[in-house]
């Protein structure tokens, strides 16, 4: 009888140790959590020689532009993440995230792309091995004008046990070869119950480049939820983002959205996908003056179009893992779009392929 007491009392210290160790770490996440404010105004870093005041954009000349989500460096062709059913939640090494982030960059290089749209960039974090992958993005492009927005600056997260997800602070980068003369972080509505201190902090940023002309190209990098079942989520960031881009629109200005925009780009309104969280874009709610690039593509066109992202609940195996394209371009219809595809890498650095857009200024 003494033994099981005591047994019983060892094993009741340690339930109420775990409640209690618990009971910290939950008010630890609810004290901790915050959303970073709206309309923040955001540095612009200016490398080398540039002057802010001396280039401006040219009308009826070509430019390039890229949109990348680089999947904080984690996302090799062998990666599967556990949040989408997956094993892995931090990635292989630091070697691995380096080669990952210097490789994503070299392809933006390669393109020759004036202008770049980055999301999924960690500054530091549990899931990507603390390397700052925005000052390695910086050094690789060696663009002159460069801006950050925080997306989040998550709790530390104890799941999965073994290979907890940690704390991990991300953003969207905005580079350019053309100066940036203001850029402001937009603030994305996200779900307001409990379900919040697991949900991410969104974002959008919003940079404006002078044109000869004296209107500016106002460049809206954006990385939207995976909305799930919340229709009201899903419809306030569209709305919000669609009254960002009347409003300078109706300034008299150029504009081009660009980044991952979690809804399946190639599919029409009241199709249903494969995977309830993407969804069709609601394009009929686009004013008239602004459209999706890829709808200037044929209906061949779109279906030859390499997808952009892949399924991350196992490793990417070319003809075997079910691909999307959530990631694209919107532009204004006072600006001429001469090419629009997506770059092929077998997504070797990222669960995410760049996206390639010229165009010139009319």
């Amino acid at each position: 009888v003494k033994n099981l007491k005591k047994i019983a009392k060892t094993l009741g210290g340690i339930l109420l140790s775990i409640l209690l160790i618990g009971g910290i770490y939950l008010a630890y996440v609810v004290l901790s959590y915050h959303r970073i404010e709206d309309k923040r105004k955001l540095e612009i870093e200016v490398s080398g020689d540039e002057k802010v005041e001396t280039k401006e954009l040219q009308i009826q000349e070509n430019y390039k532009i890229i949109s990348y989500n680089v999947g904080f460096g984690a996302y090799t062709p062998d990666f599967s993440f556990f949040m989408d059913g997956g094993k892995s939640s931090w990635a292989k090494s630091k070697e691995s995230v380096r080669q990952s982030i210097s490789g994503a960059a070299q392809t933006i290089v390669e393109a020759k792309a004036d202008f770049a749209l980055l999301q999924e960039v960690d500054v530091g974090g549990t899931r990507s091995r603390h390397v700052n992958e925005y000052d390695l993005i910086k050094d690789t492009l060696g663009k002159p004008y460069n801006v950050f927005a925080m997306n989040y600056d998550s709790a530390f997260l104890m799941y999965p046990l073994l290979e907890p997800h940690g704390k991990n602070k991300s953003g969207i980068a905005t580079v350019s070869d053309y100066p940036i003369l203001e850029s402001v972080r937009r603030k994305l509505p996200i779900s307001t119950s409990f379900s919040k201190f697991l949900d991410l902090d969104r974002c959008y940023s919003v940079s404006r480049l002078p044109v000869a002309n004296g209107k500016d190209l106002v460049l809206i990098n954006v990385h939207m939820s995976a909305y799930g079942g919340s229709p009201q989520i899903r419809q306030g960031q569209i709305s919000m983002l669609k009254e960002e881009m009347k409003q300078a629109y109706e300034d008299g200005n150029y504009v081009i959205c660009g980044g991952d925009f979690n809804h399946d780009l190639k599919a029409k309104e009241g199709e249903i996908g494969d995977f309830e969280w993407a969804q069709p874009f609601p394009k009929s709610q686009l004013p008239s003056y602004v459209k999706f690039a890829i709808d200037d593509l044929s209906k061949e066109g779109q279906r030859n179009l390499w997808d952009t992202a892949r399924d991350t609940k196992t490793p990417y195996r070319e003809g075997e893992t079910w691909t999307v394209t959530l990631d694209g371009f919107i532009y204004s219809d006072n600006i001429e779009v001469k090419k629009y595809d997506t770059i092929n890498t077998g997504f070797q650095y990222s669960d995410h392929e760049p996206v390639f857009m010229e165009f010139s200024l009319k």
